[in-house]
């Protein structure tokens, strides 16, 4: 492909300036994508004089959004992944310029809203980033950590005295507690400190290296060092030697395995208020599900590498802790959300922490709220709660994670308050699930709100010190799609603010560290001595047999028929409204198979939420319309973790088959879940199921606007596995070793501490430099996001 969108422009002048004109003829004045393309395909099939290439073609598809005005159009060109180019086109002269962001999204403001323009401030982030370092290829980004380690190493490398002193008093300022750790006040500087780490080497290797860290804690105290060094002699001299190379000869492997060495982290607060959060009976309430159980299990694996890490340095004796921010939620609907502290289960020291909302009459809020509308509480819980946590941690935390833009705004507002090192963790940025959510802001306001979200959003992703994403699409998407970090880089809000360079994705704060599946619950089908088989009785039962049962919708007249299973909440983006209306205006997947479904309420009058009320009615009118009721069975119950575990393996027994349609996934943890237990999984192309699975080796990616194309892909495996049954074990057999070998907790754990241990140092050594960043935010939070969260409330 030709580097330059424009050369190629003029170099097939006439084909494309036509085609240009012929956009501008159109009633609809603004395009996205896929409209530009298929309107291509329209004006070659019009036009003899032409034929369709496809060259001509890919180029077409790289025009990521159109604006038409008069005689001019604007385009947006994304000619290579997290990198667009913007371009005017004169249509009357044929002439076509580089243009700038600002420009290109004043075009939108006036179609959408003409008299927005003058209204519209703009924000720009990039003279903040561009003091920071940035990767330079594509295939590193969300790999950050990498480059920032080379960068800081070369730094060191280059500027020998300077990072000397930087290392030597960050290492001083650990403690737990009141106990000084690795360094004590004896040694007085970098010299010295060279020559005590060779006494110290040179006496220690004189004695068996299994000799634990108590025998010699007096000698190593007189000459300076604490504990944190190892819990016994071999450990002690390699953390020794490591740092006397990381001092005089730095590199960045040795500045990764040094500083992911230091005890650092004990007490870590992951925030996350929206919703109900508890170990039980919460799954499927309302904005209620991947995300707690994403946290739960994150938790337990966190204790773990962090028990394992302080025993490894000789500190056993340390108890780490971690504490799950929540909201507290009186009218808790039969759940432990009313209770202000609860221990997770399977923990030693790991708790859930709950602080209510408070309104601005200084009243607690008891009832839930939606996600959409939490913004307005948010600074008074981050106030409550940093109370709170400083009683349970006894002091301030070493880290915090936020989940979620709540939980990433609540995170931002307590980080800066205790001054420790932030985390956030998208799961899923609205803004890229609602097609034009930003330039509509005005329009959808009432019910979602997103004026206030994206605004929580550019904040915490511009303040957070490093950004957890499960997969490289969550940053910048695919050749033929638009990340959901990306999509904050340039756009506006007529009549608010527009923003250009809003995120950099090159940035080194990005890292993937995709989760795992919790491999007590979510098994193989095939170990039958793990499973329950008094759960299993009931839940096939359940899932199968036309027994009458509360919260049932349909019977199964065909049992044995090849089970179509999805599990997820009931709101438009799982999309589960859609599956139905496949399988009902599909004859043959009904003929061959029966459709089950667990999933939110089946009487809407039970919910509280709009848009999953407004799925309900469209459930029980789609079961009707198309007379599904002895071929669907729709569960609308909440089930505990072993259950759900239990109900996958039941649909493997059967030789069944998970759906996954959604919109878009963040990432996709019931594809996991489904996985690991060894079923076939169909999931929707947009978003993290792209990447955990392998078409065709492990399962199978859909298009879920595409209706007939998805029909077919899950008719003709449905068919081949009737022929040959292998072919359903190639793929379930591939599935479970996937996730195995890919998606694990202690992976993620120990990678997530070692983050936060670099990113803590990148942070102390250039704290200076972040304060006109801050000052910017806290400009943007108070001066934009504060009062539309208080207009909110009143």
């Amino acid at each position: 492909m030709i580097d330059s969108f424009q050369t190629f422009v003029e170099q097939n002048e006439l084909i494309f300036y036509d085609y240009f004109k012929y956009i501008s003829t159109q009633p609809k004045k603004m395009l996205v994508s896929g409209e530009i393309q298929k309107m291509f395909d329209e004006f070659i099939k019009t036009n003899n004089n032409y034929s369709s290439q496809d060259k001509l073609k890919s180029i077409i598809a790289k025009i990521e959004e159109s604006v038409s005005l008069d005689h001019t159009m604007y385009l947006e060109v994304r000619q290579k992944i997290a990198s667009s180019n913007f371009y005017r086109v004169n249509l009357e002269e044929r002439i076509i310029n580089n243009s700038e962001p600002s420009e290109f999204l004043e075009a939108k403001e006036f179609l959408v809203r003409p008299g927005s323009i003058s209204d519209t401030i703009t924000l720009n982030f990039k003279p903040f980033n561009d003091k920071t370092p940035a990767v330079r290829d594509i295939k590193s980004i969300g790999s950050g950590v990498e480059y920032l380690n080379r960068y800081l190493s070369s730094m060191m490398f280059n500027e020998v005295e300077k990072w000397q002193n930087i290392l030597f008093d960050f290492i001083r300022v650990h403690k737990y507690e009141n106990q000084q750790l690795i360094l004590n006040d004896r040694i007085k500087n970098i010299q010295h400190l060279n020559e005590q780490i060779n006494i110290a080497v040179q006496e220690l290797s004189e004695l068996k290296k299994e000799t634990p860290f108590e025998n010699v804690c007096h000698r190593l105290q007189e000459l300076g060092f604490e504990k944190g060094l190892g819990k016994d002699v071999a450990e002690i001299i390699d953390k020794l030697k490591l740092l006397y190379q990381l001092l005089n000869s730095p590199d960045h492997e040795s500045l990764r395995k040094f500083i992911s060495s230091i005890p650092m982290i004990f007490k870590i607060a992951i925030i996350s208020p929206h919703g109900f959060f508890a170990q039980q009976n919460v799954l499927g309430k309302p904005d209620t599900g991947g995300q707690v159980v994403y946290i739960l299990d994150q938790v337990k694996a966190l204790e773990k590498s962090l028990l394992e890490s302080a025993k490894l340095s000789g500190l056993d004796s340390i108890q780490p802790k971690i504490v799950v921010l929540t909201r507290l939620i009186p009218n808790s609907e039969g759940t432990t959300c009313n209770k202000r502290i609860e221990k997770i289960n399977g923990t030693k020291n790991s708790w859930i922490l709950r602080v209510p909302f408070i309104d601005k009459n200084n009243k607690i809020v008891n009832d839930w709220i939606s996600r959409f509308k939490v913004w307005p509480y948010l600074e008074r819980f981050a106030e409550q709660a940093y109370i709170e946590l400083m009683a349970e941690f006894n002091g301030r935390p070493d880290l915090i994670i936020g989940n979620y833009s709540d939980g990433n705004l609540v995170s931002f507002l307590l980080s800066k308050k205790f001054k420790v090192t932030q985390c956030c963790i998208a799961h899923a940025l609205e803004k890229s699930k609602y097609l034009y959510s930003a330039l509509y802001w005005f329009d959808l306001e009432n019910q979602y709100n997103f004026s206030i979200q994206f605004t929580s959003d550019l904040i915490t992703i511009n303040s957070a010190d490093f950004l957890i994403t499960s997969s490289f699409q969550e940053i910048a998407g695919t050749e033929n799609s638009i990340g959901q970090y990306e999509s904050y880089k340039h756009f506006t809000m007529p009549g608010l603010y527009r923003v250009i360079n809003g995120v950099n994705p090159f940035h080194t704060k990005f890292n993937i560290v995709s989760p795992g599946v919790n491999e007590k619950i979510f098994f193989s089908y095939k170990k039958k001595e793990k499973r329950l088989s008094k759960n299993s009785v009931l839940l096939r039962q359940l899932l199968f047999e036309n027994i009458e049962a509360a919260n049932v919708i349909g019977s199964l007249k065909e049992p044995d028929k090849t089970p179509l299973f999805s599990m997820a909440r009931l709101d438009r983006i799982k999309n589960l409204t859609s599956l139905v209306k496949w399988f009902g205006e599909s004859k043959e997947l009904q003929e061959l198979c029966n459709l089950i479904i667990v999933s939110g309420k089946i009487d809407q009058s039970l919910s509280n939420d709009d848009e999953e009320k407004e799925q309900i009615t469209l459930m029980h009118n789609l079961i009707n319309k198309y007379k599904l009721s002895d071929k669907i069975r729709w569960i609308g119950k909440l089930f505990n973790k072993d259950e759900t575990g239990e109900i996958y393996r039941i649909i493997a027994d059967k030789k069944g088959i998970f759906i996954q349609p959604a919109l878009f996934e963040g990432f996709g943890l019931t594809v996991l879940e489904a996985m690991s237990s060894g079923l076939p999984v169909f999931a929707t192309k947009y978003g993290g199921p792209l990447e955990i699975i392998q078409n065709k080796q492990n399962g199978f990616h859909i298009d879920p606007i595409n209706q007939l194309e998805t029909t077919n892909k899950i008719l003709d495996f449905v068919r081949e596995i009737k022929k040959d049954p292998s072919q359903w074990e190639f793929i379930s057999k591939n599935a479970i070793n996937r996730v195995n070998e890919k998606y694990n907790w202690k992976l993620y754990s120990q990678k997530l501490i070692s983050l936060a241990k670099i990113y803590g140092f990148w942070k102390y050594a250039t704290n200076i430099q972040r304060a006109d960043m801050e000052a910017y935010l806290d400009l943007i939070y108070h001066t934009i996001f504060k009062p539309r969260a208080k207009k909110l409330e009143s």
